[in-house]
C-alpha cells in the first residue's frame, strides 16, 4: 500500500512507497540504508509549506515532526543545537523561554528549520541575511549512511554548500544556529502610495531594521511594514486591535473577499481597494510574534530575488503587465530585501538582493500570470525561492549561480546512486 502525502497549499502529491516518522538519528540512518539497498528514492517533506514538488517522491517519504528537540544551548557562543524537525513556531517559543531569538525570521513560522533553511527561506532586512547564514553546524545523513559533522572547520566544503542543500545532499540531522538575545520589535504598518515607496525606497530600507511592502494591485497604494528594535516593552492596551487586523482581517475577512473574487472575478479590482483603508498601525511586541503572521487563507506563490538596484524598473514592469494583460489579482505582491552571503545555492548568494513575490488564492490558475512575471525576472537574472513555483531548469538557472558547478561537484560526490533526487531536483540539478 502506497503513503499519501499533500503539501499545504495541496497543489503537490506524494504516492510514496512507505511514511516514515523516526525519532531518532539511528532510526533516519536505517531508512536510508534500506532504501539504498533496494534501489529506492528518499525524501524529507518537513511541514509542507514548499509549493514546488521539491519533497515529492515515489520513494521513502520521512516526516521528521517527532525528531524536535532542542538539544543544547551555548550562553557564551549564543548558540542552539536542534534537532532538524523542530518547527520555527516551536523553535521561537522554546527561544524566548530561554531569553533568546532568532535574529531574523520569514513571515511565517510553520516551516520545519531543516526545510526553511534547505529552500533560502530569507525574511527582510537590508542588513539581515537569510535563515541559512544563521547554520554555523550541521549533521547529515549521507547516501551511504555515514552520519558526518559539518562546519567551517570539519568538512567546510560540505558544509559551505549543505546550509541550502535542496534536500539534494542527505538528510540533515541537527542544525546549529547563531541566535541573539530577545529583543521586542516596534512596528509600524502604514499604507502609502507606491510611486513614494519606489521613489524613497533606499532610504526606507536603510533607516529600517527591517522594512517590506505589499503593492496592492488595481491600486496605486503600498501597504508599509517597519520593524525596529526597541526597548519599549509589548503593549497590552493594543492586542485587540492588533488581534483584529492579524487575525480576523489578515485572514478570515480577506479570506471572504478572496473566495467572492475567485467566484465572480470582475469585482476584484473595487474589492482590492478594500485594503489600503485600513490606516496606520502602530505597536510593540516580541520579535518572533511580530516576524511572523498567522495564515489561514491558502494560496500559491512564486518569488524571485534580483539584484537590489533593479528593484524599482522591475517592479514597474510588474505593474504595467498586470494593466496590460487584464489579470485580475486579489493578493498584494510582497517586497523584501536581504543583505548579500556566501551560500552557494542562496537566493542572495554574491548579492544584495530584493525579492518579488507574487500569490493567486487556492483554486485559481496561476500559471499565466507567473510565467508573466518570471519573464520580467529573467532579464534581471532572477533567482526563485526553492520552495516556491517556477519554471525554470538546470539550463536556465545555472549561470545565475556563481558556485553552481560546486555545488553539484559536492551533491555527485555524496549521492551518486541518487538515493535523494526525484523529478524536481534534475530539473534544476540535472541527473
Amino acid at each position: 500500500m502506497t503513503a499519501v502525502w499533500k503539501n499545504w497549499a495541496g497543489n503537490q502529491v506524494a504516492n510514496g512507497l512507505a511514511l516514515h516518522k523516526p525519532t531518532s538519528e539511528s532510526e533516519i540512518v536505517a531508512i536510508v540504508d534500506y532504501a539504498r539497498a533496494a534501489k529506492q528514492h528518499v525524501k524529507v517533506v518537513g511541514h509542507g509549506h514548499s509549493f514546488t514538488d521539491i519533497a515529492v517522491t515515489d520513494g521513502h517519504i520521512v516526516s521528521l515532526d517527532n525528531y524536535n528537540r532542542v538539544l543544547k544551548v551555548s550562553r557564551d557562543a549564543l548558540e542552539v543545537t536542534v534537532e532538524s524537525g523542530i518547527q520555527l513556531l516551536e523553535l521561537n517559543e522554546r527561544l524566548d523561554a530561554l531569553g533568546y531569538a532568532m535574529p531574523n525570521l520569514g513571515d511565517i513560522a510553520y516551516q520545519s528549520v531543516a526545510g526553511a533553511t534547505s529552500t533560502s527561506t530569507h525574511g527582510t532586512g537590508g542588513r539581515m541575511k537569510g535563515l541559512a547564514a544563521q547554520i554555523v553546524a550541521l549533521t547529515m545523513v549521507t547516501a551511504d549512511g555515514r552520519i558526518i559533522e559539518c562546519s567551517p572547520t570539519k568538512n567546510p566544503d560540505i558544509f559551505h554548500v549543505a546550509r541550502v542543500g535542496l534536500g539534494a545532499l542527505g538528510i540533515i540531522s541537527t542544525v546549529t544556529l547563531k541566535v541573539v538575545q530577545s529583543f521586542n520589535l516596534h512596528a509600524i504598518e502604514e499604507p502609502m502610495r507606491l510611486d513614494h515607496v519606489l521613489e524613497n525606497i533606499d532610504k526606507y530600507v536603510a533607516d529600517n531594521d527591517f522594512f517590506e511592502f505589499f503593492w496592492v494591485p488595481h491600486t496605486g497604494w503600498a501597504l508599509t511594514k517597519r520593524n525596529n528594535a526597541t526597548d519599549r516593552q509589548p503593549d497590552p492596551s493594543r492586542r485587540v486591535k492588533t488581534w483584529w487586523n492579524k487575525t480576523v482581517m489578515e485572514n478570515y475577512a480577506f479570506g471572504l473577499v478572496c473566495a467572492l473574487g475567485r467566484v465572480v472575478p470582475r469585482l476584484i479590482p473595487k474589492l482590492a481597494k478594500a485594503l489600503p483603508s485600513s490606516g496606520r498601525t502602530e505597536y510593540v511586541n516580541k520579535s518572533y510574534k511580530i516576524f511572523a503572521s498567522k495564515r489561514i487563507v491558502k494560496f500559491y506563490e512564486m518569488e524571485y530575488a534580483i539584484p537590489r538596484h533593479h528593484l524599482t524598473t522591475a517592479l514597474k514592469r510588474v505593474v504595467e503587465m498586470v494593466d496590460a494583460k487584464g489579470f485580475l489579482l486579489n493578493f498584494p505582491v510582497e517586497v523584501r530585501f536581504t543583505a548579500a552571503d556566501d551560500i552557494p545555492l542562496s537566493t542572495s548568494s554574491g548579492r544584495d538582493s530584493a525579492y518579488i513575490a507574487v500569490h493567486i488564492y487556492k483554486g485559481m490558475s496561476y500559471r499565466p500570470y507567473f510565467e508573466a512575471v518570471e519573464a520580467i525576472m529573467n532579464d534581471y537574472e532572477g533567482r526563485p525561492h526553492w520552495g516556491k513555483l517556477h519554471f525554470q531548469s538546470l539550463e536556465t538557472l545555472s549561470a545565475r549561480y556563481p558556485e553552481y558547478k560546486r555545488f553539484a561537484d559536492v551533491r555527485n560526490r555524496l549521492d551518486p546512486e541518487g538515493v535523494f533526487t526525484n523529478d524536481y531536483l534534475r530539473r534544476v540539478l540535472g541527473n
